[in-house]
């Protein structure tokens, strides 16, 4: 797909170049979305609030790098500032519960993307939110912080307490399984 034609026809306001850059990448960001959200009306949410960042933003992208790349940490910002609106409204409630059950190093083998996203999905915001800025987009502990406003020791914390419970809700469905 040529980005930077379909790029200028959005900039000057062509509707069907709007239309097939949704298309085109709706898919793969309702998927990141989705990893943030606690459902899929949140996620759709997301979605959209994305489209209207990246089409509000598209004069900035430079050419450098893949646009699909600065699409995603479109979308990944985005969901990160639902994250922060949703916690200054619904108050910042705090998880203080480890898990630590053993999991067979073969249950993630057998549970799907589905599964695992719907795991992921059911984590407490905060856990979430860490969770995928760190194990899937690669943010660092301090960027973390940074970006939710939170001390890198929370982020650590709650990474910790996201795979704890991670770990019991697979040997959860593990022992349905068997």
């Amino acid at each position: 797909m040529d980005y930077q034609t379909l790029i200028k026809k959005c900039l000057a306001g062509n509707p069907q170049a709007q239309k097939e850059m949704f298309d085109h990448f709706s898919g793969k960001m309702y998927y990141v979305c989705l990893r943030y959200a606690c459902d899929q009306v949140e996620a759709q949410d997301m979605l959209q609030e994305g489209f209207i960042r990246l089409f509000g933003n598209l004069d900035s992208f430079k050419g450098k790098g893949s646009f699909e790349g600065w699409a995603r940490r479109i979308f990944v910002h985005t969901a990160i500032k639902y994250y922060h609106r949703m916690r200054k409204h619904n108050g910042n409630v705090a998880i203080d519960h480890a898990y630590s059950h053993k999991v067979d190093a073969t249950a993630l083998s057998e549970l799907g993307e589905r599964e695992l996203l719907r795991l992921v999905q059911s984590l407490p915001d905060g856990y979430r939110t860490v969770f995928n800025m760190y194990a899937i987009e690669g943010f660092s502990h301090k960027e973390i912080a940074e970006k939710l406003g939170i001390k890198e020791s929370t982020s650590r914390s709650q990474l910790v307490k996201a795979r704890n419970m991670l770990q019991t809700q697979v040997a959860d469905l593990q022992k349905i399984l068997i």
